[in-house]
């Protein structure tokens, strides 16, 4: 017989009862007594057990019960810190304590605290939710996932590390409800997991140096690599297939040209007031060749914006329709070899 003693197994509810340690596993099958709170996760698992309901105000009657048997307290980790100075409290306070053993039943893997974030996203779109969040569409949480995103960047720009943990944290629940929103569809749903293994299983595939068996020691060498394995994938015909063409207009214009040079296609831009420039990577003449550095840039596109504004123009859809003239010419000049090119990206 197992000499009488309290065990005390602490354990993390994102983890199945299936993954306890062998050691806690083994206090539970010797224990004459299993104390568990009653909302605790192990409960359903342990229902063929003898337990018993228990608080922090129970704790002095089971360190009484532990002088006599084998008395095993199963508690969370996010409040065992409360249990154990409650446990030593009363056992200062007992002139024979029982035996105290603590175990570790289980640990949160890497990642687990996103289980938490799925369980409350749950919670908020089931009914007796939250009205606000119940009521969203993928459609109506767009400007969210894009002001979140600026807010992120402008974290990053800023240098502030504490706001860039919390601006990811906003980013990333936008990623959970709409997969949560997936979720509830009739017919093709798919959820959190989906994304996750989507993802997963794809920089796996773009990534052979790393997961197989593949040469690529240099950042160009990966890249080379990823677009190959990319142009593979999309069965993309030109090097302008998958460029969002949501993108502001400043973004689109450089994406779209960079996707073009990568290509080798040179299609000049010329707009009546500046000189000729070939944006796939050939040296600019005159006033543009004059440029020194990101303020100066900075300020001619600032001119140029208070150029549009005096006469009346939308500088922002005036630059995203020219990018999608400047699309269109290097589709049709793209050659057969080329078509198929495309960048790094997503």
């Amino acid at each position: 017989m197992t000499d009488a003693r309290l065990v005390l197994i602490t354990t993390s509810h994102r983890v199945a009862a299936g993954l306890l340690s062998r050691q806690a596993w083994s206090w539970l099958e010797a224990a004459d007594v299993i104390a568990v709170p009653t909302e605790h996760p192990l409960r359903s698992d342990l229902s063929d057990r003898p337990l018993v309901d228990v608080g922090l105000a129970d704790l002095p009657d089971l360190v009484d019960r532990a002088a006599r048997e084998v008395v095993v307290l199963v508690w969370d980790q996010a409040t065992a810190k409360e249990a154990t100075e409650q446990l030593a409290g009363t056992l200062l306070d007992r002139p024979e304590p029982p035996v105290l053993e603590a175990v570790a039943g289980s640990w949160d893997l890497p990642g687990a605290r996103l289980l938490d974030l799925v369980v409350v996203m749950d919670r908020l779109r089931s009914p007796g939710g939250c009205p606000w969040d119940a009521k969203q569409t993928h459609a109506s949480l767009v400007p969210y996932l894009l002001e979140e995103a600026y807010e992120t960047v402008e974290a990053v720009e800023a240098g502030d590390d504490a706001a860039l943990r919390e601006e990811l944290g906003d980013l990333l629940l936008q990623v959970v409800f709409h997969a949560r929103i997936g979720q509830e569809r009739d017919d093709e749903a798919w959820s959190v997991d989906d994304v996750a293994a989507g993802i997963t299983e794809k920089l796996i595939n773009r990534h052979p140096h790393v997961f197989a068996d593949v040469q690529a020691d240099t950042p160009e060498q990966v890249e080379s690599n990823w677009e190959q394995i990319k142009r593979a994938e999309k069965g993309r015909a030109s090097a302008m297939d998958g460029v969002p063409l949501a993108l502001p207009a400043l973004a689109l214009a450089d994406k779209l040209m960079d996707r073009a040079a990568r290509a080798g296609v040179h299609v000049p831009v010329a707009p009546a007031l500046l000189p000729p420039v070939d944006p796939t990577g050939a040296q600019p003449s005159g006033a543009v060749a004059e440029l020194s550095g990101p303020e100066q840039l900075g300020e001619l596109l600032l001119h140029l914006v208070a150029l549009a504004r005096a006469a009346g123009l939308d500088a922002e859809a005036a630059l995203r329709e020219s990018a999608r003239g400047y699309a269109g010419r290097v589709r049709a000049a793209e050659t057969p070899a080329a078509a198929g090119e495309t960048a790094i990206g997503s």
